[in-house]
């Protein structure tokens, strides 16, 4: 096959799998505890850091929706290499999470529970969308050699759902190995990847119940 067909394809299947993935949340009980999390990637290079925010169900693990967003560098190096050569980047992280937050409550039970790591920016838009959700915020632990910095060492995780989500789209994404040169090109793109996965995760892997 030409290598343009299969990037027509998956522009085809990406775009309809971010059409069908909110919708599928009604095929589900409400959901009545979730975890979430961001994992952090590039785009193209290192000086162009993305973030991708993840919603999961906790028991299930089933992805409950998901956002790409641009995020400045965290190293002055970077960060001085970044602003010369692209310009100053805008943290949209935000405005993401902020966005899936309203995306997801209509699929979210009353009586919620919701974990994250203890992120200082979290609580305030937590307590915004969910005010009447039970809140828990737990400390981030070293990360194990395998699972590519997602899955933890040793002991009980009490945000296993969220970071065993994450360690799976690290591993069958390629575009989000730790050490690839099949990198994102294009931001759109990595969302069209995700939301493909996403729909594999929830009605492939899961088998969810008819």
């Amino acid at each position: 096959a030409n290598r343009k067909t299969v990037i027509r394809k998956f522009l085809l299947m990406g775009k309809r799998a971010c059409t069908v993935l909110p919708k599928i949340g009604c095929l589900f009980p409400k959901v009545k505890s979730l975890s979430f999390d961001e994992l952090e990637t590039y785009e193209h290079t290192r000086c162009k850091p993305l973030s991708v925010i993840l919603a999961v169900e906790n028991g299930t693990r089933r992805i409950l929706g998901f956002e790409v967003s641009i995020m400045p560098c965290k190293t002055r190096k970077l960060a001085e290499i970044s602003l010369k050569k692209y310009g100053r980047r805008v943290d949209g992280r935000r405005n993401a999470r902020q966005k899936l937050f309203k995306d997801i409550s209509q699929h979210l039970h009353e009586d919620l529970e919701i974990r994250s790591d203890q992120h200082p920016h979290y609580p305030k838009d937590v307590k915004t969308f969910f005010p009447n959700a039970q809140f828990s915020t737990f400390k981030s632990r070293r990360a194990s050699v395998v699972g590519q910095g997602e899955l933890k060492t040793g002991g009980y995780d009490p945000l296993f759902y969220i970071n065993h989500t994450l360690a799976m789209l690290r591993a069958n994404i390629n575009r989000l190995f730790r050490r690839t040169w099949c990198t994102t090109k294009i931001q759109q793109r990595l969302a069209y990847h995700i939301a493909i996965y996403s729909l594999y995760h929830n009605m492939v892997l899961l088998k969810p119940s008819k």
